[in-house]
């Protein structure tokens, strides 16, 4: 027997385990801890300069205010969501940048955690503490913590794999009854649509594929729907993925490496989406070192990648995160999976982009249409996938392969997608960079 309700305590007792200077690491998107991030402002008062660090933060707690910020908390985010988008100014919010399969290890490397706190589905009686919805870092940083509190939650999807603390591991229980935060279901447009319908018809059955977050992928699963015996070797499980799995279309027969499984590092999505996944058998949860190493990825045969970016310029350098200098999110495992699926076998990696976007013109303050294939990022931009990774780039007006091909091909194929009004204009530039167009 393993006596949990020895290491049960409230979550005002965890919040005042917390001390000045303390580096608290929460669990990822639906693994955050709710009530102890509902509260954490109780504390502002009692402590200052204490570190939070998380991914995709879906709650905007009381604590992200910025009279908080300026002396009781630092946050450093490995993916930005709005909130923190905003908070940039004061100082007090910081980006982490790396790859999802080293997130665990880099930070820890850097900085470990004093305080480890997540949500968890109830132990089991075998002395597990199973993470819900993501092992994308949470055991490696859990592991490496000095303090271990673990929220549960019978609300929580009990999830399969390599997704667990020991008894030993845990140091503090939190009872608790929260549903997970959901991710709303975003409706694909007519243009992610059209995108969608591109990277589909390049997708095969059999195929084992990996789709991101947003708008576009979910239009590309919706193209899938006829597709036959498809795998998933991807970093997030989605709402599009349950979908195809309920239809049938999804069932791995055809993998070389996990063979009839859905295997992720974290899911995020709609609360059907955690109904479904609590106690399937078929979905695999593991740790994103693993489940992200690009070799681990490339096992598979016919691996297809599916992400999405801000802009790309002629050459094929790729900007997925930022809009300058200005960080809107995050590199997620986009290199990850993209390298990863080019070392498959007959494996695909997809860049999709609307082809415009409508921005600020800085000399006169109007909102304007402008280009997404771009003779150069913009000042600042980072680069997210490099040339030397992209593969395939998809926008409305069609999908390019650029693997392999010089400077001049890239060009002049990444024109040939561009919204028709910039493609002019987007070959006198290839000529001034020397691209010969």
């Amino acid at each position: 027997m393993y006596d949990w309700k020895s290491k049960t305590i409230t979550t005002e007792q965890a919040l005042a385990l917390v001390k000045s200077g303390d580096n608290i690491q929460f669990g990822m998107a639906a693994e955050v801890p709710c009530d102890f991030i509902s509260k954490l402002h109780t504390i502002a008062d009692k402590v200052t300069d204490v570190r939070l660090t998380t991914c995709i933060d879906p709650l905007n707690g009381e604590y992200f205010q910025e009279k908080y910020l300026k002396e009781a908390f630092i946050y450093d985010s490995y993916f930005y969501t709005p909130i923190q988008r905003k908070l940039q100014s004061t100082g007090r919010v910081s980006f982490i940048p790396n790859h999802l399969h080293s997130a665990a290890s880099a930070r820890n490397f850097h900085r470990k955690a004093n305080i480890y706190i997540g949500s968890a589905y109830p132990p089991d009686a075998d002395g597990k503490v199973r993470f819900s919805c993501s092992n994308v870092y949470e055991e490696e940083i859990a592991k490496n913590a000095d303090i271990v509190i673990m929220e549960v939650t019978p609300n929580a999807p009990r999830s399969f794999g390599q997704n667990y603390l020991e008894y030993d591991d845990v140091d503090y229980i939190v009872e608790c009854d929260y549903n997970l935060p959901p991710l709303a279901d975003v409706p694909s447009g007519e243009t992610d649509r059209l995108i969608g319908g591109h990277i589909a018809g390049l997708i095969n059955d059999g195929d084992c594929i990996q789709v991101g977050i947003g708008a576009i992928p979910n239009a590309v699963c919706e193209f899938l729907a006829d597709k036959k015996d498809l795998g998933v070797h991807t970093e997030m499980m989605t709402t599009g993925i349950m979908r195809l799995m309920k239809l049938g279309v999804i069932n791995g027969s055809r993998k070389q490496v996990d063979r009839g499984k859905v295997v992720c590092a974290f899911a995020y999505g709609t609360q059907e989406l955690y109904e479904f996944m609590h106690e399937h058998p078929d979905i695999y949860v593991g740790r994103g070192s693993s489940v992200n190493d690009a070799y681990v990825i490339a096992q598979n045969d016919n691996q297809v990648s599916i992400n999405t970016s801000v802009e790309v310029d002629l050459c094929g350098q790729c900007c997925s995160e930022s809009i300058g200098n200005l960080q809107i999110s995050g590199s997620g495992g986009q290199v990850d999976t993209a390298t990863g699926a080019v070392r498959s076998k007959n494996g695909r990696s997809f860049i999709a982009l609307h082809s415009t976007a409508m921005a600020k013109n800085p000399q006169t303050g109007e909102r304007e249409e402008v280009s997404k294939i771009v003779p150069t990022l913009r000042p600042g931009a980072v680069v997210t996938l490099s040339r030397m990774d992209v593969d395939w780039v998809v926008s409305e007006y069609g999908a390019v392969c650029l693997r392999g091909t010089n400077v001049r091909e890239r060009a002049e194929r990444l024109i040939s997608i561009a919204h028709p009004k910039f493609r002019e204009e987007l070959r006198r530039a290839a000529s001034e960079l020397l691209y010969w167009v």
